[in-house]
């Protein structure tokens, strides 16, 4: 009998540019079907990524030189990294272009908050962008800037629109015991918002299922108001619920990064993630969140 030789057949590449919080959810879902690249712009974070099974790679989306060995490097791309702080363009994402293989996938995590304010209504994908402030300018200049370059390469792009993202770590418990008012219910707002580990699960199932230049809302059920998400969170953590004011009084007290995020209402459909990600929310809203003692 002949001796046969098993060939193995390599793990296809994924790289996730900016290993966050969200990245490292993230890993444990990849890591199985995927040899996952992750970059990261802090090299003493080496030791704890490769111990979550990623190959770490140290790489700064501000400077172009250290991208160059990201090329070719993956035909699987999930961005995550967060545009500059200041200006109307994201040039981190116009760096990342340079270096972005052909004929590729990519899934971009962007944000809600290019729709601006929405006055409280209720819509899915097809509504158009409408940005109020220079943080959600920068999200439709890279989402833009992806756009151009899907059509150009020939890959496959779906960009995630995502809100607040909260997790047990990533609650308002410091502006809770702080007492910073909220609004009163007749000027308060529609917020959105997604569990961390939900989102990391939506990110996979893209990279397996979304079509291709397609936009996702990656957000629950939940259709809170700011407010109520305020009160909620303290009553979970027997926390004094926040002192409420009218927004005119509000502005003298908070940041005006703050009052930008008070003054944005919309509800945002999430059909499509369940029907064409097969997506089922592991905390479909924030109040199954809250009572879980894992948050």
């Amino acid at each position: 009998m002949k001796n046969f030789k098993i060939h193995k057949f390599p793990r296809p590449r994924v790289l996730i540019v900016g290993c966050g919080d969200v990245g490292m959810r993230l890993l444990p879902l990849l890591t199985p079907h995927f040899r996952v690249f992750a970059t990261t712009s802090q090299p003493e974070r080496r030791a704890e990524l490769r111990a979550a099974g990623a190959v770490p790679l140290v790489a700064n989306l501000d400077h172009p030189a250290s991208l160059r060995r990201l090329a070719g490097l993956a035909p699987w791309v999930v961005h995550l990294a967060p545009p500059p702080a200041e200006g109307a363009l994201d040039r981190r994402t116009r760096n990342l272009t340079a270096i972005l293989p052909e004929q590729g996938r990519l899934v971009y995590v962007s944000t809600t908050g290019v729709y601006g304010d929405c006055g409280g209504a209720l819509f899915d994908e097809s509504r158009p962008v409408a940005p109020r402030n220079p943080r959600a300018l920068r999200r439709v200049d890279a989402e833009r800037t992806l756009r151009r370059w899907a059509q150009g390469s020939g890959a496959a792009l779906s960009i995630l629109r995502v809100p607040g993202i909260y997790a047990a770590d990533r609650l308002p418990l410091k502006r809770l015991q702080q007492g910073t008012p909220a609004l009163i219910e007749a000027d308060d707002v529609y917020t959105n918002h997604i569990h961390a580990d939900d989102l990391a699960a939506i990110i996979a199932r893209a990279l397996f299922r979304a079509l291709p230049n397609r936009i996702y809302h990656a957000v629950d059920d939940s259709e809170m108001k700011m407010a109520e998400y305020f009160d909620a969170v303290a009553d979970a953590y027997q926390l004094p619920r926040p002192p409420r004011l009218p927004r005119a009084e509000l502005q003298q007290v908070v940041t005006p990064a703050l009052l930008s995020f008070m003054s944005e209402s919309r509800r945002l459909r999430n059909g499509r993630i369940k029907r064409e990600l097969g997506v089922r929310l592991r905390y479909p809203t924030v109040a199954s969140a809250l009572s879980c003692k894992d948050v």
